[in-house]
């Protein structure tokens, strides 16, 4: 499967570009530390249903610290906003990737 956000990046260019300036905006501000907003994210995401965002952040939210309990609760937490679909796709796809990244 192709990574959605290269292919993003080849077919509007430009768009992509201005999308990543966005995220580096975001990324930058000082309200939560970098853990806290992976977290959040990854939680966003799972009400969504993006088992492949949730993936792909997952690694990233375990390089800065957070814990597989962390990332699991925060998935959890979906279910009272969002029903059981994203629980049921996402925390798999997120468990599968924390225990799959070397990253202590």
């Amino acid at each position: 499967m192709a990574n959605p956000m290269e292919t993003f990046a080849a077919e509007a260019p430009d768009v992509a570009a201005a999308f990543d300036r966005l995220i580096d905006t975001l990324v930058s501000t000082d309200g939560l530390d970098a853990r806290t907003k992976q977290i959040a994210y990854i939680a966003i995401k799972a009400a969504q249903g993006d088992a492949t965002a949730v993936a792909l952040h997952v690694p990233v939210a375990k390089r800065l610290g957070a814990t597989r309990a962390e990332v699991r609760d925060a998935i959890l937490l979906t279910l009272t906003t969002s029903g059981l679909n994203g629980v049921a796709k996402c925390l798999p796809a997120a468990l599968q990737a924390y225990d799959a990244d070397g990253a202590a």
